[in-house]
């Protein structure tokens, strides 16, 4: 019994550095997503398509790829003089992957509102900031739900894969423990990503139904 708390204790500490990760990622990379998003819709063609670039390369490239060239290529370039923590550079990759593919999701549902309801608000005296926050915004975070949410239940997921950085979250530990002889952790650990993720479902689930008043 008391291995059993000693390890559980282990893995909520493993986990804690999961949620870190997670919540960092989300309050950095909604934001940045919907910048860059801006930057993929612009008029000016330079900054499109260096923004469309930057996308095709961060979706394209494997976010394990990525953790590993924050963390190690700066050191390598600097001859050792630069350097990012593991916990800062699985932040990075993290923020800049997720951000990508935010910026997908808002964009195409900013450009699924019907143009006449642009031209529309502009008959009416709106300016384009009024229109886009008082008309358009509303029904884009509707249709953006349910994408957004399958990115944010993988980002629980994909905080595993910090470990390839030696980042001592949930599943490394349990991998120790199993090296150990002990197998239960691995099933035990899988409790935490199935709890976490099943709050979130619901969670998205009520957001959905909130926003069920706008059939458009």
């Amino acid at each position: 019994m008391e291995q059993f708390f000693n390890v559980s204790q282990q893995l909520l500490k493993g986990f804690g550095e999961n949620s870190f990760i997670f919540i960092i990622t989300l309050l950095l990379a909604l934001p940045l997503g919907l910048v860059v998003s801006m930057g993929s819709m612009s008029k000016f063609k330079p900054l499109k398509w260096l923004t469309k670039t930057f996308v095709w390369i961060i979706r394209g490239t494997p976010l394990m790829l990525q953790l590993f060239v924050v963390f190690y290529v700066p050191p390598l370039l600097s001859n050792g003089n630069f350097n990012f923590s593991r916990i800062n550079a699985a932040l990075i990759a993290f923020v800049i992957n997720y951000a990508a593919y935010f910026s997908e999701i808002y964009r195409g549902g900013i450009e699924s509102i019907p143009r006449g309801q642009y031209e529309a608000g502009q008959v009416l005296g709106m300016t384009r900031s009024q229109i886009f926050f008082r008309v358009v915004l509303l029904q884009v975070v509707k249709k953006i739900i349910p994408p957004i949410g399958n990115e944010i239940i993988t980002l629980v997921k994909d905080t595993s894969l910090a470990s390839v950085i030696a980042i001592p979250e949930i599943l490394m530990m349990a991998k120790d423990f199993s090296m150990q002889g002990l197998i239960w952790p691995l099933f035990y650990s899988a409790l935490f990503f199935l709890l976490f993720c099943g709050i979130l479902t619901l969670l998205f689930s009520f957001i959905e139904k909130k926003l069920n008043y706008y059939k458009g």
